[in-house]
Formats: C-alpha cells, structure tokens, sequence
C-alpha cells in the first residue's frame, strides 16, 4: 500500500481497526491553520505536530517535504554560572535560584554558530571567579545530564550576572532540562530574580 495515497492508506488502516476485538486509539486527521494548532498543542503540552500533505505517498527511508515536524519549545531566561572548555567554550553552564540557591539545570551546547559562540565570550571577560556558583553541584545522584566532580575540574566558573535566554523541550523530572539551545543573551533582568518559570 506505500504506493497509494495518505488518505486511501487511513481508510484501509479503518477497515483494519474495525475488525480488531480490543480499542485502539488512531490519530484524526483535520485541516486548521498553522497558528491554531500550534497554539493548541502548547495549551496541551505537547510535544510538537506532525503535518501531512494531502495525498502524500508513504515513502520509507527518505526525508520529502509531504510530511512535516513541527516541534513545540518552551524558553526562558536561565543565569550562566560557567562554561566547559572548549573553543572558545563548548558549553554554558546554566541554572535559576531557588531562594538564594542557584541550581544548576544544564550545560547548553546547541544553538551556537562560531561568531556567536564568540561574542557570547565576550560578554563573559572579567567575570571568572575561582568557586563554584552551584549549590546542586557536583550532582549527588547519577542522572543522564550530569555535571560531575572530574567535569567540574575543568570548567570556567563565572560570577552569575549574566543572563541566557534558552530554548527547551522540557524539564526532566529531577530538574534538569531536555534538548537545549542558546537563543541570545538577556541584559533586561536582575539575575537574582531568575526562576524556573
């Protein structure tokens, strides 16, 4: 059938589904604009939307413009408080405070392209200090976006004034986030006043 049109395919998958004894749950199919369901899915949390064109053939192993990911992103201001080494840095090193702790949450590596990799660096000279600003540092449990004491070794602590707006798929359920990326530096907010949103 992967020569037959998306919706000729879903009215076979119908037919299947209807002789099956036990419920299964199939994903309608409806037409709204972009906008709406983007606002949609983030009211509900989801993850992201998956678009398909009208009468799009299934074509296995290949990337086509007849279907389409759309990935919906959370964001918010987070305080850098170090960097791991790199050229001239590979990661931020971000956290928000929790009363007058400042927890650790990630080290941010995507979103970068060289020139901003390196005028970021920039706005970080003169404020290196030689302790660690993180009170959830070296992190006591094993999780899968560690921060640990060998790591910790070579990174760059910096006194937490500067801001960082970060794009994110979500947080972890033990407080760290999922798939981040740079999105610019923040100058409007007392870094003091950073909390998980």
């Amino acid at each position: 059938v992967m020569g037959l049109p998306l919706e000729t395919r879903r009215k076979l998958l119908d037919d299947a589904l209807a002789k099956v004894e036990y419920p299964v749950l199939r994903s309608t199919a409806f037409e709204a604009k972009p906008a709406d369901l983007i606002r949609a899915a983030k009211e509900l949390g989801l993850e992201g939307i998956v678009a398909k064109r009208k009468g799009s053939l299934y074509e296995s192993g290949k990337r086509s413009g007849a279907w389409q990911k759309y990935k919906i992103q959370q964001s918010q201001e987070f305080v850098i408080g170090g960097y791991t080494p790199g050229n001239p840095f590979d990661a931020l090193i971000v956290g928000v405070y929790d009363g007058d702790a400042l927890n650790f949450v990630a080290k941010v590596r995507a979103g970068f392209v060289p020139h901003s990799r390196r005028e970021v660096f920039k706005r970080l000279d003169g404020l290196k200090i030689e302790k660690c600003p993180f009170t959830n540092l070296p992190e006591k449990r094993r999780t899968m976006w560690p921060l640990t004491a060998a790591e910790m070794a070579s990174c760059t602590w910096l006194k937490p004034v500067r801001i960082a707006q970060i794009e994110f798929q979500e947080w972890t359920p033990d407080g760290h986030l999922r798939h981040s990326s740079f999105a610019g530096l923040r100058d409007d907010k007392d870094a003091r006043n950073v909390r998980r949103e």
